[in-house]
């Protein structure tokens, strides 16, 4: 796998059927190890070791329905109360992070209203606070420490 813009962590690894798959500590099972889902599993580490958001205030590839249309989204982080703190939208380091990515990002958000977007593919790593009065966001340098 590539090395990623992340700190290092340790991962859970095994083979299955000559696929190699890696342990998801949030949705408590091996999946399979592509190139986005590595990316996923760093960002869910950096989120609860680098960031202290709790485990269990993350979700993980959920569906999503947007003008009828069935989405699935790859990371976000509740608040308390059940409202949304983030969402993470994660592409292959492969996929470059483009006005594409932070449009599909944004109709995520119409649905979700997270305060936080982040979008990532392992090498790049882009930050923004929604400013739903003027409906737009902000670039930030780092998506905020949990704090409850």
């Amino acid at each position: 796998m590539h090395k990623l813009n992340f700190p290092s962590y340790r991962f859970r690894f095994k083979n299955s059927e000559n696929k190699v798959l890696i342990f998801d500590i949030i949705r408590k099972k091996f999946v399979v190890l592509q190139p986005e889902e590595w990316v996923r599993q760093n960002c869910i580490h950096f989120l609860i070791e680098d960031k202290n958001y709790p485990k269990s205030l993350i979700n993980v590839e959920k569906e999503l329905k947007i003008n009828d249309l069935k989405k699935r989204y790859d990371i976000i982080v509740f608040k308390p109360n059940g409202d949304i703190q983030l969402v993470v939208e994660c592409k292959s380091p492969t996929i470059a992070i483009n006005q594409k990515v932070f449009d599909q990002i944004a109709r995520y958000n119409l649905v979700l209203n997270s305060d936080y977007l982040m979008v990532t593919n392992g090498l790049n790593h882009y930050y923004c606070e929604m400013d739903f009065n003027n409906e737009r966001y902000q670039f930030l340098r780092d998506i905020p420490s949990y704090t409850k």
